[in-house]
């Protein structure tokens, strides 16, 4: 049932009850009486409208980026300074990891330093577009729930407490390190964050299928959160487990990761890396990984690439030093059994990105444009896409290493961690006012809170965990939501895209082109 007072029923107790209070028959004697029903009219009033505006059945939900801004407007000569608060980790006091935690949003409301000025970078934009479905009548428990055979975990927030409920058993740490990043979402902006209920996909392959919710008696789709998202179905992206470390893989948190990698880069220049395309991965793991295994080097041909499979889980990964392997001049994405959280980790090497027509897309890589942050490589003819695009770049090494730093100033820039969590922050919060029930504590969830996600834990999972932690609140406010796409751009740029990549295919059939013909078809795009 419902927990959400219909429009109906509050109009009709508004005009019954100013009818009652107004009308001529009233006595004297009743004056002061109906002053004070008048006084207690309004407080209800005020009241009742604002929970049907927050979790009333409205018709249109305003999700424009001025939206956002209502919870971070600031007003510095009325809010006295704020002694910072400094998060710790206190695994020594018996009862942590048993019993409850404090509240990490809620009561300790803090309000960073500085308000934000920054708007937010491009692909925040695609919030929008990943929520649409539910924009006109918002999201039902009914929805919520109906997602449930599809998810591996339910994450619920109420006054600034995390719980989960888990459904199925999920690969390795991932759902862990998903609630460890809301977690510390809640300590990087606490009081800020509003109340919420999703159902949640660890696994990887895309489920909300679009086919199933077409034609005019079409219900909505069932809102889904996950890793990642495609054109076929409505799952909302997230960021992935990784930011927060992959313990299994020997991967650090993204924050430390990217300073590795800038490390890496700096080790060896661009021109003077190794002038092959580089791959390094499960060949088993989907069947484009399986066909790029065919454009290894061989005595009878070399495709310049360089493809190398290691069953790293022999040696316990020992060997995935990321930072390490940026030391050819090109890095080859291919996808797995859908994306691979891989993909950042390519960009961030500084090398041109070879990315193999992708299916799938994560929460920030819809806003990656071809030939100025990545090459694009085709499916079909795959193996002579990577010989054309090397001979090329290394015929034309400057504009070579131009994608290759612009790929890697992309995420190292726009994909930082204060702005994941950001994104995660306008996320969960325009998610939260499409919800039209109030979020409450589902009956089998488990309270979650950092003492009890780290310090029964050993080895790198416990190490990674405080690595990543947010040691204290923001001094910044996050950043500026930017508007919608709207229909007509949002058409236009995509359009833009697809005809870059088109032409890139007509080059390659034509086997040449120069660097003015790239230049010129980037400038008309």
């Amino acid at each position: 049932m419902e927990e959400a007072v219909g429009d109906d029923k509050m109009s009709n107790k508004g005009e019954n009850g100013h009818n009652e209070i107004h009308s001529p028959s009233l006595a004297a004697p009743f004056k002061k009486a109906a002053t004070m029903t008048v006084s207690l009219f309004f407080i209800i009033l005020f009241i009742g409208a604002y929970i049907v505006n927050r979790w009333g059945n409205s018709n249109v939900f305003d999700l424009t980026g001025d939206s956002f801004r209502k919870v971070w407007s600031h007003d510095n000569s009325t809010n006295p300074p704020v002694k910072k608060i400094a998060y710790s980790l206190n695994c020594s006091i018996e009862g942590n990891m048993t019993q409850t935690c404090p509240v990490i949003g809620g009561a300790m409301a803090y309000e960073p330093s500085e308000p934000s000025t920054e708007t937010c970078p491009e692909y925040f934009r695609w919030i929008y577009e990943d929520l649409r479905p539910w924009m006109d009548r918002g999201i039902t428990r009914e929805m919520v729930e109906r997602a449930k055979p599809a998810a591996d975990i339910r994450i619920t927030v109420v006054d600034g407490k995390v719980y989960m409920e888990k459904y199925k058993e999920v690969y390795q740490t991932r759902d862990v390190f998903t609630v460890w990043g809301i977690l510390q979402l809640l300590r990087m902006y606490p009081g800020k964050l509003p109340d919420f209920d999703l159902m949640f996909a660890c696994g990887d392959k895309t489920t909300v299928r679009k086919e199933y919710f077409q034609g005019p008696d079409a219900s909505l789709p069932q809102p889904l959160f996950h890793y990642c998202g495609d054109d076929e179905t409505y799952d909302i992206a997230f960021p992935d487990w990784s930011y927060w470390s992959w313990p299994e893989t020997n991967i650090k948190p993204w924050n430390t990761m990217q300073e590795e990698m800038k490390e890496g880069n700096n080790r060896t220049k661009w021109i003077d890396r190794e002038p092959y395309a580089y791959w390094k991965g499960n060949i088993y793991m989907g069947p484009v990984r399986k066909q790029l295994s065919r454009c290894r080097q061989t005595n009878q041909q070399d495709w310049n690439a360089r493809i190398d499979w290691v069953r790293e889980t022999s040696n316990g990964f020992k060997d995935s030093d990321l930072a390490s392997q940026c030391t050819h001049r090109y890095k080859i994405y291919a996808e797995g059994i859908t994306w691979s959280v891989s993909e950042k980790y390519i960009l961030a090497c500084d090398s041109v990105s070879l990315i193999i027509k992708p299916r799938y897309y994560d929460f920030f890589t819809r806003s990656l444009q071809p030939l100025v942050h990545y090459w694009p490589i085709q499916i079909q003819d795959m193996c002579k896409s990577i010989k054309f695009a090397t001979d090329w770049c290394n015929n034309h090494t400057e504009k070579g290493e131009e994608i290759g730093k612009a790929g890697s100033a992309f995420v190292h820039k726009k994909v930082k961690m204060k702005y994941v969590y950001d994104y995660m922050f306008h996320l969960l919060s325009a998610y939260s006012e499409l919800l039209k029930y109030k979020p409450m504590v589902p009956e089998g969830a488990v309270e979650m809170w950092p003492e009890k996600m780290a310090c029964n834990v050993t080895g790198l999972e416990k190490e990674y965990k405080i690595e990543g932690m947010v040691k204290s609140p923001s001094d910044m406010a996050p950043c500026l939501m930017p508007s919608p796409f709207g229909s007509a751009k949002l058409k236009d740029m995509v359009e833009k895209n697809e005809n870059v990549i088109k032409q890139l295919e007509e080059w390659e059939a034509s086997g040449g082109v120069g660097e003015d013909t790239i230049e010129n078809i980037l400038k008309a795009k």
